[in-house]
Protein backbone atom coordinates (compact mmCIF):
# COMPACT_ATOMS: atom_id res chain seq x y z
CA UNK A 1 0.00 0.00 0.00
CA UNK A 2 1.27 3.13 -0.71
CA UNK A 3 1.67 6.42 1.23
CA UNK A 4 -0.38 9.54 1.64
CA UNK A 5 -0.54 12.69 3.76
CA UNK A 6 -3.48 14.89 3.58
CA UNK A 7 -5.04 18.08 5.03
CA UNK A 8 -7.92 17.38 7.59
CA UNK A 9 -10.26 19.49 9.03
CA UNK A 10 -8.86 21.70 11.81
CA UNK A 11 -9.73 20.17 15.33
CA UNK A 12 -9.52 22.03 18.69
CA UNK A 13 -7.32 24.34 16.95
CA UNK A 14 -4.57 22.30 15.58
CA UNK A 15 -3.57 21.29 11.94
CA UNK A 16 -4.43 17.90 11.23
CA UNK A 17 -2.61 15.54 9.21
CA UNK A 18 -3.64 12.43 8.32
CA UNK A 19 -1.83 9.60 7.62
CA UNK A 20 -3.08 6.49 5.50
CA UNK A 21 -0.79 3.06 4.21
CA UNK A 22 3.09 2.65 5.12
CA UNK A 23 5.33 5.05 6.49
CA UNK A 24 8.82 4.12 5.86
CA UNK A 25 12.33 5.19 5.10
CA UNK A 26 10.96 5.52 1.36
CA UNK A 27 7.86 7.68 1.92
CA UNK A 28 9.04 9.30 5.48
CA UNK A 29 10.27 12.34 3.14
CA UNK A 30 6.83 13.35 2.45
CA UNK A 31 5.83 13.49 6.50
CA UNK A 32 8.33 15.65 7.06
CA UNK A 33 7.68 17.79 4.18
CA UNK A 34 3.83 18.13 5.18
CA UNK A 35 5.28 19.05 8.96
CA UNK A 36 7.94 21.54 7.38
CA UNK A 37 5.36 23.12 5.19
CA UNK A 38 2.95 23.52 8.02
CA UNK A 39 5.22 24.88 10.58
CA UNK A 40 6.80 27.80 8.26
CA UNK A 41 2.75 28.86 7.86
CA UNK A 42 2.72 29.52 11.69
CA UNK A 43 1.53 26.06 12.35
CA UNK A 44 2.34 25.59 16.34
CA UNK A 45 -0.08 22.92 16.97
CA UNK A 46 0.13 19.70 14.91
CA UNK A 47 -2.09 16.72 15.54
CA UNK A 48 -1.44 13.42 13.33
CA UNK A 49 -4.43 11.47 12.80
CA UNK A 50 -3.12 7.71 12.35
CA UNK A 51 -6.38 5.56 11.81
CA UNK A 52 -5.31 4.69 8.53
CA UNK A 53 -1.51 4.17 9.36
CA UNK A 54 -0.77 0.58 8.82
CA UNK A 55 2.98 0.06 8.99
CA UNK A 56 5.56 2.37 10.83
CA UNK A 57 8.80 2.10 10.74
CA UNK A 58 11.53 3.46 12.80
CA UNK A 59 11.77 6.18 9.78
CA UNK A 60 8.76 6.95 10.85
CA UNK A 61 8.62 6.97 14.26
CA UNK A 62 11.84 9.53 14.07
CA UNK A 63 9.82 11.78 11.76
CA UNK A 64 7.22 12.03 14.63
CA UNK A 65 9.85 12.96 16.64
CA UNK A 66 11.32 15.76 14.63
CA UNK A 67 8.28 17.41 14.50
CA UNK A 68 7.50 17.37 17.92
CA UNK A 69 11.02 19.15 19.00
CA UNK A 70 10.49 21.65 15.73
CA UNK A 71 6.86 22.29 16.68
CA UNK A 72 8.07 22.53 20.68
CA UNK A 73 10.92 25.08 19.85
CA UNK A 74 8.83 27.35 18.91
CA UNK A 75 6.08 26.63 21.83
CA UNK A 76 4.11 24.46 20.51
CA UNK A 77 3.30 20.78 20.63
CA UNK A 78 2.60 17.56 18.14
CA UNK A 79 0.21 14.79 19.44
CA UNK A 80 -0.74 11.67 17.34
CA UNK A 81 -4.79 9.68 17.45
CA UNK A 82 -6.09 6.83 15.85
CA UNK A 83 -3.11 4.31 15.88
CA UNK A 84 -4.23 0.89 16.05
CA UNK A 85 -2.75 -2.95 15.55
CA UNK A 86 0.97 -2.87 14.93
CA UNK A 87 1.34 1.26 14.67
CA UNK A 88 -0.32 1.02 18.48
CA UNK A 89 1.93 -1.11 19.29
CA UNK A 90 5.12 0.51 18.50
CA UNK A 91 4.07 3.79 19.58
CA UNK A 92 3.44 1.68 23.52
CA UNK A 93 6.49 -0.33 23.12
CA UNK A 94 8.86 2.33 22.56
CA UNK A 95 7.57 4.80 24.95
CA UNK A 96 6.69 7.55 22.09
CA UNK A 97 3.08 7.32 23.43
CA UNK A 98 3.69 8.71 25.95
CA UNK A 99 6.39 11.13 25.05
CA UNK A 100 3.64 12.30 21.90
CA UNK A 101 0.63 12.54 24.36
CA UNK A 102 -1.06 9.71 22.26
CA UNK A 103 -4.63 9.84 22.23
CA UNK A 104 -6.27 6.56 21.25
CA UNK A 105 -9.30 8.60 19.75
CA UNK A 106 -9.04 11.84 17.78
CA UNK A 107 -9.81 14.16 20.65
CA UNK A 108 -9.84 18.08 21.22
CA UNK A 109 -6.07 17.97 21.34
CA UNK A 110 -5.41 21.49 23.75
CA UNK A 111 -6.88 19.43 26.51
CA UNK A 112 -3.50 17.44 25.92
CA UNK A 113 -1.52 21.09 25.62
CA UNK A 114 2.44 20.65 26.54
CA UNK A 115 3.38 21.14 29.99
Amino acid sequence: MTFSVSHAERDGGAACLRLAGELDLSTAGELAAAIDKLTAAGERRVLLDLTDLTFCDSTGMAVFVRGDNQVAADGGWLRITGANGRVERVLRVTGLADVLRYLPDTADPASQSAS
